[in-house]
């Protein structure tokens, strides 16, 4: 039984999901949007959203204190892996998103694809 278990298996081991995930995020933030099947696109969402939230907080911080920005940056930088997308994340993207308190993405349905008719979803950041 999966009671109280939070997030999809993607038939992947524990690795790979989160290989697939961390990538689809990093794809997301470089690309802006993505085109992927809509349960991988359910999956790394929430994930996406709360990395663009620490990095407005890390943003709003600098003035108070820089540590906490430091602190941000590091956690980011942890679930990412990349320099280059977590300075593109605190840099490019969190500063669009200062005066909205959430929903950063956006999922449009595309229809099936055309192999195996698994549902696809354009995920992209609002504007």
């Amino acid at each position: 039984m999966r009671h109280k278990i939070a997030g999809k298996r993607l038939d992947r081991h524990q690795g790979a999901r989160n290989a697939l995930r961390r990538t689809l995020v990093k794809q997301l933030f470089e690309f802006e949007r993505i085109r992927t099947t809509r349960a991988k696109a359910e999956a790394i969402r929430g994930q996406a959203e709360k990395l663009i939230t620490l990095a407005k907080r890390g943003n709003a911080a600098t003035e108070e204190n820089p540590a906490k920005m430091v602190h941000a940056r590091r956690l980011a930088a942890a679930r990412l892996d990349d320099a280059r997308i977590v300075m593109m994340l605190f840099d490019d993207i969190a500063p669009r998103y200062t005066d909205r308190p959430g929903g950063y993405t956006r999922m449009l349905k595309l229809g099936p694809r055309v192999g195996d008719r698994a549902e696809m979803v354009l995920l992209e950041l609002v504007e």
